[in-house]
């Protein structure tokens, strides 16, 4: 029965919703309780002017029949009646209760007074019908128990014979028959009326709650689309994409009116895609609908005004009851500012700051992306390694350097084509990546023009760089970080094989196998720095002869290195190494500890006049702790600081001048004596000669060989030595090897010579037998014993 009242209910609460035209309250629910109280204002209005004759009438009836108390109270209920209902002071729910109460209460006294079959029932199951109608669920609980209590009280009073005095009519047992089921009844059906109020007020809430939540849903669609970065749409499935709903966002996004895109009234919304996306977009819908996912897609789109834009759509296809594509919905945003900040940081990420140049990230892509797709024709890279140009910082300065740089890059920016391009791979250095050569000869012509240009560029910088080139083999292709370090390691060879003069070094197999000899020695230069034993590491001595007194007056201590593999390895190569990989301060280090225990030796034997001469590496001078090392260990050693020699090469003033100054002042301070190395072929010059606080200069060998070959008369390596004297300055040759040059460096006033005239560089035992044994030229002016 529940099921069906409740059936009941909700038919009833559509049929109210329908038809009702009461208000609703802050919910959006119909307010019961404003259609109740105008049901009862109705229902008095009615009682006032229908129910006026009947009482009159009524009243009548019982004055006629002597029914003086009857026709009173009867009148007495319609003016009390009738006065509460009109009062102001007294609430709806009150008069709502007083209304039924006096109602059912006149309808007991009829019943009472004339019997079950007249009025008196009519009135009881109105008084039930309108309680139902008028109170609440609760107000008619409420009023049941009144009207038990009352049938009770009043079945009492008769069986007792109380109201024995007022004549009332009972038809034997008929009372109890009528009030019992007057009374059932009624209960009856104020419960099933209130049920089915109560099934209306649930329904009416659901529906109410329903209707906001669907009002408050599209007052936020309406707030969502009307604000779109973009515009909401409903379109055909054909390749116009025919609108046949678009929202106020069109004109904004688009340049049109909606109504313009709506059944392509103006323009079609393909024809707004770009070209190049129309069938990739085509492509991506069928797709997507294939497979019943959902439509994401960027591209771009011409406006009306002619602006590129770009847009994300999202979207998904609407499909009736076969499956078969009905329409498609969704929103298209502008996305145009966040592609511009994913371009910029792309443009960032492939591209070098200061050049604008690709940089070595995207070449790594780029390569990585030929090398899987397989390309058949020729590539190769080729490098331009200015890292000389560093160098030029101290003196000039960052900004003048970065200058400078974007001139190469002009430079270099000019000599790309389609299947050259440029990219910035390294602080000063440049790769080409070339594809489509013919052989290697086209890759050293390119170079060739590329040197030239940039030899022009550079000439009054004096400086230079190198030029390294490796094609890339399409059978056996290497990872690419492999691949730039070979690249890297030709141009550096390019740098120190051809005296920065950017000729082209390519990197093949002879390169290869010096790479893995250079690697081989710069491991067991690490193993000696490590172990205490300096196993392969030792010097060798060469004598300097004192022409003004005929003896040897110091010796020059040479480094050697001796390896398993490879034997005797050539000075200029091991300390070349050391110093690209800086082992040469550790190195150094190892080589002065060595020449001092040697000079110790020799002091204890009683040479105390002979000095030591150690060659000291640019990177080890320029040390912050270097003197102070140098300093400690002479102090640790009990060396005399006057015997010791200190030889620095040209170069080192290519750094800071009066930094060096300063070093070599310290050091000439403590007693040590300086002297400039290999004079004649560096950066320095006579001129600059008289700034420098050293001892010595040591005249390379090249102006002594040329003696052998000049007119003596000619050489200019007299006026060095003059020139050497002039400046205060001690003049010593190198690589005197015949007596004639003996002689002409004598009679120009050389002070001290050095080489296979006087002797080879000896080892320490040998050096020190040599002393002994040789104290004298002979009347020659060789040794007897000549080494």
């Amino acid at each position: 029965m529940n099921r069906k009242l409740s059936r009941l209910g909700r038919v009833s609460s559509k049929l109210f919703l329908k038809v009702s035209r009461y208000k609703t309250d802050g919910d959006g629910k119909i307010d019961l309780e404003h259609f109740r109280n105008e049901v009862f204002h109705k229902l008095v209005v009615l009682f006032i002017i229908i129910g006026l004759l009947p009482i009159c009438y009524g009243a009548y009836l019982f004055f006629r029949e002597n029914n003086i108390i009857a026709g009173v109270l009867e009148l007495t209920f319609y003016i009390v009646i009738l006065i509460l209902l009109l009062s102001n002071r007294i609430t709806n729910l009150v008069k709502r209760y007083i209304f039924i109460l006096c109602v059912y209460l006149l309808g007991l006294m009829l019943l009472l007074l004339v019997g079950p079959m007249g009025a008196g029932l009519l009135v009881i199951y109105s008084t039930f019908g309108l309680a139902s109608c008028i109170l609440s669920k609760r107000q008619n609980i409420f009023f049941i128990y009144i009207s038990l209590i009352v049938f009770i009280v009043i079945s009492v009073f008769l069986h007792l014979g109380l109201l024995d005095h007022l004549a009332i009519e009972i038809y034997g047992e008929s009372w109890y028959i009528v009030a019992i089921s007057a009374q059932s009844l009624g209960t009856l059906f104020v419960l099933i009326i209130n049920n089915l109020f109560s099934n209306i007020d649930k329904q009416i809430e659901e529906i109410g709650k329903s209707a906001k939540l669907i009002a408050e849903s599209e007052r936020s669609k309406s707030i969502l689309i009307s604000n779109l970065p973009g515009m909401a749409y409903k379109s055909n499935y054909d390749k116009d994409w025919t609108m046949k709903f678009v929202s106020d966002g069109c004109f904004k996004l688009t340049g049109y009116a909606p109504e313009s895109l709506i059944n392509n009234k103006d323009i079609s919304f393909n024809h707004l895609i770009t070209p190049k996306y129309r069938k990739l977009l085509w492509n991506e819908w069928k797709r997507v609908l294939a497979d019943r996912t959902s439509f994401k897609y960027e591209y771009e789109i011409t406006a009306a005004s002619g602006e590129r834009k770009w847009v994300l759509e999202l979207g998904e296809g609407v499909y009736d009851e076969k499956g078969q594509v009905e329409m498609l919905e969704g929103i298209i945003l502008d996305i145009s500012d966040r592609k511009e900040i994913e371009n910029k940081l792309i443009y960032t990420n492939e591209h070098d700051r200061w050049t604008g140049l690709y940089n070595r990230d995207y070449l790594e892509s780029y390569l990585e992306k030929d090398g899987e797709q397989k390309i058949k024709s020729k590539r190769a890279l080729i490098v331009v390694n200015l890292t000389p140009l560093q160098s030029l910082t101290v003196n000039y300065g960052f900004h003048y350097i970065q200058s400078l740089m974007k001139k190469v890059v002009e430079t270099l920016d000019a000599h790309k084509t389609d299947e050259r391009t440029l990219f910035k791979t390294y602080e000063n250095q440049f790769t080409f990546y070339q594809k489509n050569y013919k052989d290697t000869n086209e890759l050293a012509d390119f170079s060739t023009m590329i040197a030239n240009d940039l030899k022009e560029l550079l000439i009054t910088e004096r400086v230079g760089g190198g030029i390294g080139i490796i094609e890339i083999d399409q059978e056996n292709e290497l990872e690419v970080d492999l691949l730039l370090r070979r690249l890297l390691v030709a141009s550096e060879r390019s740098i120190s094989e051809y005296n920065e003069e950017f000729i082209p070094c390519f990197y093949n197999e002879d390169l290869e196998r010096l790479i893995i000899r250079e690697e081989y020695i710069r491991q067991e230069l690490v193993r000696i720095i490590t172990d205490d034993v300096c196993d392969g590491l030792f010097l060798q001595y060469q004598p300097i002869l004192d022409l003004k007194t005929n003896s040897v007056c110091a010796f020059e201590a040479l480094a050697r290195l001796e390896t398993e593999k490879l034997g005797l390895v050539s000075p200029l190569e091991f300390i070349s190494i050391a110093e690209r990989t800086k082992l040469i301060i550790q190195l150094g280090n190892i080589i002065i500890i060595n020449a001092f225990n040697f000079l110790n030796k020799l002091s204890a034997l009683g040479y105390e006049t002979i000095s030591i001469s150690i060659n000291i590496s640019t990177l080890q001078l320029l040390q912050p702790d270097f003197t102070s090392n140098l300093f400690d260990l002479i102090s640790e050693m009990h060396v005399n600081p006057q015997n010791i020699g200190i030889e620095i090469t040209e170069s080192i003033f290519a750094s800071d001048h009066d930094y060096i100054n300063n070093i070599i002042s310290k050091l000439r301070d403590a007693g040590l004596h300086i002297a400039i190395d290999d004079f004649g072929t560096g950066y320095s010059s006579l001129a600059r000669e008289k700034e420098l606080n050293v001892n010595c200069l040591k005249i390379d060998k090249y102006f002594i060989d040329k003696l052998l070959e000049d007119d003596l008369d000619k050489s200019i390596t007299g006026d060095i030595i003059t020139m050497a004297h002039r400046l205060g300055h001690c003049a010593i040759a190198e690589g005197v090897e015949e007596e004639v040059q003996k002689q002409y460096l004598l009679a120009h006033g050389c002070d001290k010579i050095q080489g296979y005239l006087v002797s080879r560089p000896l080892d320490e035992e040998v050096a020190i037998e040599f002393l002994e044994k040789q104290e004298r030229f002979d009347s020659s002016g060789c040794f007897s014993d000549k080494r």
